[in-house]
């Protein structure tokens, strides 16, 4: 039964070729909207989270302050100031983190041959920083073990460093000097596409073991902690046993709000998420008014088809068809425009999305030409199903009232008529 309508809506359509075949090329615009819309929204999407991540997936940055309230009879005032032995207490009692590491920084300038970058950020961190903050390696490798015990001068650059001193030569290897003393590079960072940071973005920074920071400057009191909780959905408790372990040692209140601030991830998502999936929904949605434009043409055409075919309705009644059989067969013939035009156009969205290749977003800002950082028109199946089912909808809609109408006709009256 099903094959013999669809065969039906298939001749109907053929008898008025060139009507039907004008009517899907609004359906095929429609569809290669709504189909390049989402894949647009979806890279603009991935590029944002991975923009934000880049910064570390799970990691809390935590800054020290001075305390605001006057626990066990101190004053307030009080300077908090992190040590070696806030690490150990939290290594010790924070039994929901997982990394932990004392940050210090200075910028005592990297000297290359004829070459001097006195703005870098240069970082005393340890081998577990990499890991929490995603600082991944072009060339070379990431500070190690070995190199933190035996305070080796290493130092791993950034990518904007990297260039400003060595150009477009190796640069693993080489010996620079930072604040006058020689350090062996051991790792370069490829380009990092962030959107946050702190004291200075990683393009711009140099990192150094924590123990040989202490060869160029006081590193008794640490610039910040990091830390990384054991998974994401830990992150809220991994902070509060961090602060008691740090308020405990240094005797402050942890509701104190000012003593010990920090910055963590995933306080920032919902933000990220409602960002990108806003503009996503937004996107589709403008899609998918286009599409709905394309669907009002179809069902002005099917309305003037039911017109035509009045007295053919009327004779298929009378002969014992019923009322679904006549909704049936128009709401096939809209369903079969809309398909036809929908797979039409999601040829073309290809079709687009090959020669369009890649926009520009932040490449240019952040002086990228890999294309990392830019919008890549990729149609990939769940947006060719997005766009079935939004196609789906608007074709029902479009193929509902006609197919009303014409099953709504009296039979006498359908013969009748002239």
């Amino acid at each position: 039964m099903l094959t013999e309508i669809i065969l039906e809506a298939w001749v109907a359509l053929k008898r008025n070729y060139t009507r039907s075949l004008l009517t899907m090329l609004g359906i095929v615009w429609g569809i290669a909207t709504v189909t390049l819309l989402i894949a647009y929204g979806s890279s603009f999407r991935q590029i944002l989270v991975n923009g934000f991540d880049a910064f570390g997936k799970s990691v809390v940055i935590c800054w020290p302050q001075q305390t605001s309230e006057q626990p066990g009879g101190q004053r307030a005032g009080k300077k908090v100031l992190l040590e070696q032995a806030d690490l150990e207490m939290v290594k010790e009692t924070a039994s929901l983190v997982r990394h932990v590491c004392l940050e210090t920084v200075n910028r005592p300038g990297i000297a290359y041959a004829d070459r001097l970058v006195g703005t870098a950020a240069v970082r005393g961190v340890c081998p577990e920083y990499g890991e929490m903050r995603n600082e991944v390696a072009s060339e070379g490798r990431w500070i190690n073990a070995a190199d933190e015990l035996e305070r080796r001068r290493v130092i791993f650059l950034g990518s904007r460093v990297r260039e400003q001193l060595f150009s477009g030569r190796p640069a693993v290897g080489e010996t620079v000097l930072v604040g006058g003393v020689r350090f062996e590079v051991i790792g370069v960072m490829t380009r990092k596409i962030q959107l946050s940071n702190y004291f200075s973005s990683d393009d711009e920074s140099a990192w150094i073991p924590y123990s040989s920071a202490g060869d160029l400057w006081n590193t008794k009191y640490a610039s910040v902690m990091v830390f990384s909780p054991i998974a994401p959905q830990f992150e809220k408790k991994a902070m509060a046993q961090v602060l008691a372990a740090v308020a405990t040692r240094q005797n402050f209140s942890p509701t104190d709000p000012k003593a010990f601030q920090m910055f963590g991830r995933d306080e920032f998502r919902p933000i990220i998420d409602g960002l990108t999936i806003g503009l996503q929904v937004l996107l589709t949605f403008i899609g998918t008014l286009t599409l709905g434009i394309g669907g009002v043409g179809v069902m002005n055409i099917m309305l003037v088809s039911v017109d035509e075919r009045i007295r053919e309705i009327g004779l298929r009644r009378a002969l014992g068809a019923k009322k679904w059989h006549i909704k049936a067969q128009f709401l096939a013939e809209t369903l079969l425009i809309m398909l036809l035009g929908g797979a039409a156009g999601v040829l073309l969205s290809y079709l687009i999305s090959i020669a369009v290749g890649t926009l520009p977003l932040m490449g240019p800002l952040f002086e990228d030409d890999s294309g990392a950082a830019d919008i890549h028109l990729k149609i990939s199946l769940a947006t060719v199903m997005l766009s079935a089912l939004v196609l789906l909808v608007v074709g029902v809609v479009s193929g509902l009232v006609p197919a009303l109408k014409a099953s709504k006709l009296d039979p006498v009256e359908a013969l009748r008529y002239e």
